[in-house]
């Protein structure tokens, strides 16, 4: 049941975004769109309320309850940038608003690239602490081994990370010749930070 919710989540997100941003730029109805757009915490909160629950209620720990977790700290570190970015990308292409900014080259990449860091610093702060929270509550009950392997997985994530924004900084990309720092595809994702850009 945890993994069809997940799942449901998940498509959830992205069903509310596109209909947040057509009613926004296609419909021409920004306040109805932005409240759409507000739904999307309200995904987070019941997948985390069934994950408990099914806790509470006696369910063993498993790789779907770490799942979860680390669902919920990747919303919570990149869910409003998601938005955000999309909804700059889709004011440019479907309204006619300026281009969106983004650092591709230099200093202003690398210094995008911390930015990045930070939130996937909180993605995983929020996961250790939910799979942290879970393991103690169900304490030596059941196997708990499960949650302490996605612990592992959150803190590998940051370490990727970690190793990304260092690289940029140490070895910045080089603007071509006429072109400035700033320049380039707005906001590029840092590779393999996630699901959504």
């Amino acid at each position: 049941m945890l993994v069809a919710l997940i799942i449901a989540c998940e498509i959830g997100f992205w069903v509310l975004l596109a209909a947040g941003l057509a009613l926004r730029y296609l419909a021409h109805m920004p306040r109805l769109g932005a409240a759409v757009l507000l739904c999307e915490p309200l995904l987070e909160l019941v997948l985390l309320a069934v994950t408990t629950w099914d806790l509470k209620n006696g369910g063993e720990p498993s790789w779907t309850h770490g799942l979860a977790a680390l669902y919920i700290g990747y919303t919570v570190g990149y869910g409003h940038y998601t938005v955000k970015w999309l909804d700059r990308h889709a004011a440019y292409r479907l309204a006619g608003g300026p281009k969106p900014p983004g650092p591709t080259y230099g200093r202003e990449r690398a210094r995008h690239e911390w930015k990045l860091w930070i939130r996937t610093l909180a993605a995983a702060a929020v996961a250790l602490g939910l799979l942290e929270g879970a393991i103690r509550y169900v304490g030596d009950a059941a196997d708990t081994s499960g949650l302490r392997g996605w612990e592992l997985g959150a803190l590998r994530a940051l370490a990727i990370h970690t190793v990304v924004a260092v690289t940029y900084t140490i070895w910045p990309r080089k603007a071509p010749a006429g072109e400035s720092a700033a320049d380039g595809p707005a906001d590029a994702p840092v590779a393999g930070s996630g699901r959504r850009p």
